[in-house]
């Protein structure tokens, strides 16, 4: 059973309901066409993150954006 977990900064909202249902269907997709996985087994987890939760070089993501990095 794959098993896959994205993890994605939540802003500007964050993803809609038929972004999300788009990820998952095309990540089950390619688990099945590149790999032969099972699509009825196959597992996709969407993490949003908070960009204040969310770290890159010692900063919160947060501040990294502020500067346009």
């Amino acid at each position: 059973m794959p098993y896959v977990n994205i993890k994605v900064t939540k802003e500007d909202g964050g993803l809609s309901k038929e972004k999300k249902a788009e990820l998952i269907d095309g990540v089950t997709s390619l688990l099945e066409t590149s790999l032969g996985k099972n699509r009825a087994s196959t597992v996709v987890i969407i993490d949003e993150i908070d960009t204040d939760s969310y770290g890159l070089g010692g900063e919160q993501i947060t501040e990294v954006r502020k500067r346009g990095k």
